[in-house]
């Protein structure tokens, strides 16, 4: 694994040293980087209105909903099989028991994932990932960073998407141009379903880079603490 790894790794290490010599007086304290970071999110929202969004509105378009529905669940019962160990890493094994028992009725009965049948027999649907999982065990946050293609990311949770990664059963499957074709259909229907909130950001946001930001480490607060984070200080 430590070998298969080194070279995201070894990307991500050299993509610090590059941002620590473009360090700014940040507007928040949490985005040390935010000079560097800026730079990236205005060459990830060129390659977005460029290529990403568009292929994302002609598939919103022409794909039927139930397509689309069945597409999302097929991804996300594989997803399902990372949430029940991440589930169980975190000392969650009700949760992770809930998981596996998904995974088992959606690929059977749900045919390999298309139908959500087990969220009809009330088994809830998680999604816990290995930057969550890091969080649990003490791990802090973090500079922030806003990353092409795979967005913005605290340095923890960059790290957990590594692992994420490493471990995603479509990226590790051999012929490449299955799993190329399969990366980029679930990228693209991820995007689809965030087409909505498009508009609500482009009117809400004075700044967009900030807003996306504050949203984005807002709802990883969020989601560490399972929805129930705890109060800050409002000195903090």
């Amino acid at each position: 694994m430590k070998l298969r790894l080194l070279p995201y790794l070894s990307s991500v290490a050299c993509a610090v040293v590059v941002a620590s010599g473009c360090a700014t007086t940040a507007s928040n304290p949490k985005d040390p980087f935010e000079g560097f970071n800026r730079a990236m999110f205005a060459v990830n929202e060129g390659l977005d209105v460029a290529i990403v969004k568009p292929l994302a509105q002609g598939y919103d378009t022409v794909a039927p909903l139930p397509v689309k529905v069945v597409v999302g669940n097929f991804f996300g019962n594989l997803w399902d099989v990372w949430t029940a160990l991440n589930n169980l890493l975190q000392g969650k094994p009700g949760d992770a028991a809930s998981d596996v028992g998904r995974v088992l009725v959606n690929s059977t009965v749900g045919i390999g994932g298309a139908f959500d049948v087990a969220g009809e027999l009330g088994l809830t649907k998680h999604s816990e990932e290995f930057g969550q999982t890091l969080a649990v065990w003490g791990v802090g946050d973090g500079p922030y960073f806003y990353w092409p293609l795979i967005g913005p990311r605290t340095t923890r949770d960059t790290f957990g998407w590594l692992v994420d990664t490493y471990y995603d059963p479509v990226w590790r499957v051999d012929d490449m141009a299955l799993r190329n074709s399969l990366v980029a259909t679930r990228y693209i229907d991820l995007r689809a379903t965030l087409l909505p909130s498009d508009k609500v950001i482009e009117e809400a946001a004075f700044d967009k880079y900030n807003y996306i930001r504050d949203a984005y480490l807002q709802h990883r607060r969020n989601e560490v603490f399972d929805g129930d984070p705890p109060r800050v200080p409002l000195d903090d």
